[in-house]
């Protein structure tokens, strides 16, 4: 049944002026939403307009093509608003993200399907009418030529993506020159067209524009965005930043885990796109508003971020720096000195030694354990050998809680959950996940369920084009001793930054960190560490299994919250 319009209409605004009263959980939206039948997504959007304070997403403001639908239909304007950005130390790669795209051969097949049901379904529509309908004959006019325009282009493509891959060889990737990739798809749309130079790029935005008027009568849920409109938002990018070093283009290869079947290539190509300078984007838009405030508390140097995001150097900016409640001494970090993941250090003496430090630390520590690498493939390593590693003298043996490659919020609370009943029960676990993964940023363990942390190695970005790229940008912008920072040690260090975090979220909690890697007290990765950050070196496993244990010894009981909270 349902209701009629006006009493949906007279329930939204009820909804809005609910909204508009108090801070409501979107969860709390959701739920009254649905008791009255009505759109909660819309009723936000209304009740925006009227609003003092929004809390979104930083696609809303920072991702382009989301920013322009999203605040013109709130009527917000970024001049008359103040942007805070919580866990700034986020943005420059999420704001990255906003542009990054890849396209396979094989798209091109697609974009021709979908065009060709789009096209059949629009001829049909106009037969039925019998209508004379001058407007759609004109579009389905260029629906056709689209057509004969994608038939061509797979063709072309097919080509290119294979003298690509010849070129790629047996390299991982490699870049190209973003007008090599445009001009490919430019000079296949004009070969048979005698055209002014001067209007070179008029028939590949026109394609473009239809490319996104192309929409299959169904697209499903997970299919936020048609074939045809992912290859006219690549096309978009790479026309804007034709001329701009500020977005680099990479061949590289469709890791496993994305491949949707092993059958037909052994390792397909794409091309993908990277933005490297987040500024770009951000800067324009921190000089639209009133004022922004920046907040982490890894938000450092300061500096660097602001030269990273573009902040106005015309307008006044302020940096600074607040002390820790936590004192160092409920907070010990030690790093040890025999120990590193540094490729070329690598060998059986060291991983020994590693599982000699981890294990020394479990053995002489209680409760809940954090034990962080700086890669998946590394965690996998050690995963399967936590015989090494974990002491057989706890009895019963700790629960090991792996992180997964790909995970839900729901699949993150669940693992967390389970942290609080092994605690419950007394018994031991050794939660493992990745620096800069799901486990080690973003995710608060209150009531001092993590006792001590161990970080295993730096995660330094490995090798590759896109890498490559950004340092030789940055080495363009900021000059050779910064770029180096700028690119690889200071976003890695960070990352362990953010990891030590976890445990502590008061200022009474305590808890042991551990850092296994002798990088760190090297002076260019010093300099990357807050210099209020207490550190206290250790010689080998059995220096480490001291100081955990007296450790714990002067700090037995964890700081309880009076009120449980799961967080």
């Amino acid at each position: 049944g349902g209701i009629d319009e006006r009493a949906r209409r007279s329930n939204r605004m009820k909804l809005v002026n609910k909204i508009l009263e108090q801070p409501m959980h979107v969860e709390d939206v959701i739920r009254l939403s649905r008791d009255e039948e009505i759109c909660a997504w819309a009723s936000a959007r209304i009740s925006a307009k009227d609003a003092d304070v929004i809390v979104c997403d930083y696609n809303h403001v920072f991702i382009e093509n989301i920013m322009k639908s999203s605040l013109s239909s709130m009527g917000i304007e970024l001049s008359n608003s103040i942007l805070i950005v919580d866990e700034a130390h986020n943005l420059p790669d999420r704001v990255r993200n906003g542009l990054e795209r890849h396209l396979q051969r094989k798209v091109f097949d697609g974009a021709y399907f979908e065009i060709e049901e789009y096209l059949g379904n629009k001829e049909k529509e106009i037969k039925e009418s019998n209508l004379d309908d001058t407007f759609a004959r004109g579009e389905i006019e260029d629906i056709r030529e689209l057509k004969r325009q994608m038939n061509k282009l797979r063709k072309d493509m097919s080509k290119w993506y294979e003298r690509k891959k010849i070129e790629l060889g047996d390299k991982n990737d490699m870049k190209i020159e973003t007008n090599d990739f445009l001009n490919k798809i430019n000079e296949s749309l004009m070969e048979s067209l005698d055209v002014d130079q001067k209007k070179r790029y008029e028939i590949l935005e026109k394609m473009i524009s239809l490319l996104y008027k192309i929409t299959p009568e169904e697209l499903s849920d997970e299919e936020k965005e048609t074939t045809c409109s992912r290859i006219a938002y690549m096309l978009e990018i790479c026309i804007e930043y034709k001329d701009n070093s500020a977005l680099a283009l990479v061949i590289d290869r469709i890791p496993p885990s994305k491949r949707e079947s092993e059958e037909n290539e052994e390792q397909p190509i794409r091309v993908h796109s990277f933005l490297l300078d987040p500024g770009v984007v951000s800067g324009s838009l921190f000089e639209q508003t009133s004022g922004s405030i920046l907040m982490s508390g890894t938000l450092y140097p300061p500096s660097m971020y602001a030269d990273v995001l573009q902040i106005p150097v015309d307008r006044k900016v302020i940096s600074k720096e607040y002390s820790s409640d936590f004192l160092s001494n409920r907070r010990p970090i030690l790093i040890a000195r025999d120990v590193t993941t540094k490729f070329t250090s690598r060998g059986p003496d060291n991983t020994h030694k590693i599982n000699q430090h981890i294990k020394s630390t479990i053995k002489n520590s209680k409760g809940i354990i954090a034990l962080f690498f700086p890669s998946y493939a590394m965690m996998d390593k050690f995963s399967n050998r936590e015989r090494e590693w974990l002491p057989s003298s706890i009895w019963p043996k700790p629960v090991v809680i792996e992180e997964q490659r790909i995970m839900s919020k729901r699949e993150i609370e669940n693992n967390k959950k389970r942290l609080y009943e092994l605690e419950s029960k007394g018994e031991r676990g050794v939660l493992m996940g990745v620096l800069g993964g799901k486990f080690s940023e973003g995710v608060d363990y209150p009531d001092n369920i993590l006792q001590a942390v161990i970080c295993v190695g730096l995660p330094l970005a490995p090798p590759s084009a896109q890498q490559d790229a950004l340092k030789k940008y940055y080495e363009k912008r900021f000059g050779n001793s910064l770029a180096w920072r700028y690119s690889s040690s200071q976003p890695a260090v960070n990352s362990l930054m953010q990891a030590i975090g976890r445990p502590i979220r008061k200022g009474e909690d305590r808890a042991l960190v551990v850092l296994l890697e002798n990088r760190l007290l090297q002076r260019n990765y010093k300099i990357c560490m807050p210099s209020s950050l207490q550190t206290i070196e250790v010689s080998n496993p059995e220096r480490t299994g001291k100081r955990t244990k007296s450790f714990f010894d002067y700090y037995p009981e964890p700081a309880k919250e009076n009120n449980k909270t799961m967080g």
